[in-house]
């Protein structure tokens, strides 16, 4: 057993730690952003959840043009400390703009990530078990919606198949391999 034999489980624990909360803060602003319902259950998780940390930031920091900035400056600032508790676990460092940018990216990814999924999951579920209510599943909604509602003008069903949700997610992963790119030489 070396130095490093207790680093990987913790650098583990650690990393999912901090990537649930920061997706659990990406999901409140995203719910807030598309006017999801806040009294579903799971909105409500997401609110006790982020509450104790957002509300003290809220008040330091209010919304700018309707963008709750708060929000995202805590999913910035959780995304960098993760980043740099992993870092100097491993015994690194890294100047604070590179962290900014990577962090930065890394958010932006989980955004894209989100919808991408979002739309995949809610297609799985429309033909395995369509028509039936879950909270989880009218929040999944919520979120596609604004995606999907555009693309679905561009491309109306056609013989009951809808196939908008593929070309959502074909356009949202071309954005994506676009913005990417673009953020990680930023960083470097």
């Amino acid at each position: 057993m070396g130095p490093g034999y207790f680093t990987n489980p913790l650098e583990f624990v650690i990393n999912t730690l901090f990537s649930l909360y920061v997706l659990a803060l990406m999901l409140r602003f995203v719910l807030a952003w598309v006017r999801a319902d806040f009294y579903n259950p799971v909105s409500q998780f997401l609110v006790k959840t982020t509450n104790p940390v957002l509300v003290p930031v809220r008040r330091l920091i209010p919304p700018v043009g309707g963008i709750d900035l708060a929000s995202i400056l805590l999913m910035l600032a959780v995304q960098m400390l993760g980043i740099a508790l992993i870092l100097l676990l491993r015994g690194g460092g890294i100047d604070i703009q590179t962290l900014v940018f990577v962090s930065l990216t890394e958010l932006v990814d989980l955004l894209f990530k989100l919808f991408i999924y979002g739309i995949v999951i809610q297609a799985i579920l429309s033909w395995v078990n369509p028509g039936t209510y879950n909270p989880a599943v009218s929040l999944l909604h919520s979120i596609t919606e604004p995606v999907l509602k555009p693309v679905r003008r561009l491309l109306p069903p056609m013989g009951g198949m809808d196939l908008s949700p593929l070309l959502a997610i074909l356009g949202l992963e071309v954005v994506r391999r676009l913005v990417l790119p673009l953020l990680s030489m930023l960083a470097a």
